[in-house]
């Protein structure tokens, strides 16, 4: 099941998002879940009755979320939908614009899991991975008031000109726990969803230098989409620590970075396992894998040709199959 949160594209200035179901593999047509929800319920009056799911308005995934529902859930609105003719309940892709699978995250703890891409920054250092990256998952807060959805722009903060995008898949955590075990950690997770973890690289520069960060180079936005996918969906590529699913970046249409989820060290079972260790995880957490190897420019703009850091009037494209296309265009700060 594909969840995401859209509304029309020229739906007046304030229209808050609904949420929606893709229809088909390729999210071309979509379930306005609570036009379908309303249906079920005056089809079958147990429905209410029986489920809570049922007797309140779908409006957004926070919002399912608060009710102490998980996101597998409103597979139940998908199953049960029957179309009628001309259906106001399908909604055609062109047709919408569409936000961050989770709008306001709980939090936001970003890990470093791609052994490629922190192997590439420790030798930029000239030094080696550290022995504790092999022990522990290692991740830090971000902040979670600046998240973007597809196609919301970005732009470098104040006193930065070094822009650059980060290729990571992050997972939405629909339940509270606290403690798990690696091995059963996954099943915390609602779905999976690409992430675009922006870095103004010569603030960040700076804070790391005096061992504490990142902080500013990471404060200012980080966008997340198109849309959220269930585990079951990816449960055939399954392959080591992760899925055999390849990620990659373009920036102006051209194919910058390229790598496999499969690559990665941690599982996010691991990564659950070491954010829920003597914490309490909460629906709406967003757990992010870290860059997948050659996903950013710091690593690779020498060797590909590209040369530079992001500038305005570039377009940013990460995409994982399976999870879809996020694009991006970066514009002057405002």
């Amino acid at each position: 099941m594909k969840i995401a949160h859209v509304r029309e594209l020229h739906a007046p200035a304030g229209t808050g998002f609904r949420l929606a179901a893709a229809l088909d593999a390729e999210g071309t047509r979509w379930l306005d879940l609570e036009v379908a929800r309303r249906r079920a319920a005056r089809r079958d009056e147990r429905l209410a009755h029986n489920s809570i799911l049922f007797r309140h308005s779908v409006t957004t995934l926070d919002q399912h979320l608060a009710l102490g529902l998980r996101v597998e859930a409103l597979a139940q609105i998908v199953e049960g939908f029957a179309a009628e003719g001309a259906d106001d309940a399908v909604l055609d892709a062109p047709d919408l614009n569409f936000g961050p699978p989770i709008l306001r995250p709980a939090s936001l703890r970003d890990f470093y899991a791609f052994e490629r891409h922190v192997a590439t920054m420790w030798q930029r250092r000239n030094q080696e991975v550290p022995e504790a990256w092999y022990r522990l998952a290692i991740f830090y807060f971000s902040n979670v008031s600046e998240i973007r959805g597809p196609g919301e722009p970005v732009w470098a903060p104040r006193g930065s000109t070094e822009l650059d995008y980060e290729l990571e898949i992050a997972a939405l955590i629909d339940t509270p726990v606290r403690d798990l075990p690696a091995e059963r950690a996954e099943e915390a997770i609602g779905g999976y969803m690409i992430f675009n973890d922006w870095s103004a690289r010569d603030l960040q520069r700076d804070e790391t230098a005096v061992r504490l960060g990142p902080a500013k180079g990471k404060d200012f936005a980080s966008t997340l989409g198109p849309w959220l996918v269930t585990p079951d969906e990816l449960a055939d590529a399954r392959k080591g620590s992760g899925y055999d699913l390849v990620a990659s970046a373009e920036v102006n249409g051209r194919e910058l970075s390229r790598g496999r989820w499969s690559d990665i060290h941690f599982s996010f079972g691991e990564m659950v396992e070491r954010a829920s260790a003597d914490a309490r995880l909460l629906p709406g957490d967003v757990i992010g894998s870290g860059t997948v190897g050659t996903g950013c420019l710091l690593e690779i703009r020498e060797a590909s040709g590209f040369g530079r850091y992001l500038e305005p009037g570039d377009e940013v494209t990460l995409k994982v199959e399976r999870l879809g296309a996020l694009t991006t265009l970066v514009v002057a700060r405002p």
